[in-house]
């Protein structure tokens, strides 16, 4: 997927967020780790939103791999870490198809 699309996505997604009482932190954090899409806060807890999209639902949740959790759960250890928060949070993805936007709570277990 092209940068353009991805970050059309991200924008779906933030809108969608949004939409839905979070309140939107911080966008493509990076780390040595990796990325972090999208840093929302909601009912204090922070989540660690990583973005998939595609033509359909499978396709863009394919893509949520082990080693794309891991390092999202690595970068969001350090971004905790740098901005010294002490808070309860997540990692979560949004699925952004043609059709429609799906959240997943907690994708680690």
């Amino acid at each position: 997927m092209s940068r353009a699309k991805g970050n059309i996505a991200e924008d779906l997604a933030c809108i969608f967020l949004d939409e839905n009482g979070f309140t939107i932190l911080e966008r493509n954090f990076y780390s040595r780790f990796g990325e972090i899409d999208i840093i929302a806060l909601k009912d204090d807890v922070l989540h660690f939103v990583e973005v998939k999209s595609g033509l359909d639902y499978e396709s863009a949740v394919g893509n949520l791999t082990p080693r794309k959790i891991s390092r999202l759960v690595k970068t969001g250890y350090i971004y905790m870490k740098k901005n010294s928060l002490d808070l309860d949070f997540t990692h979560d993805a949004l699925i952004v198809t043609q059709k429609s936007i799906e959240f997943i709570k907690n994708i680690t277990l």
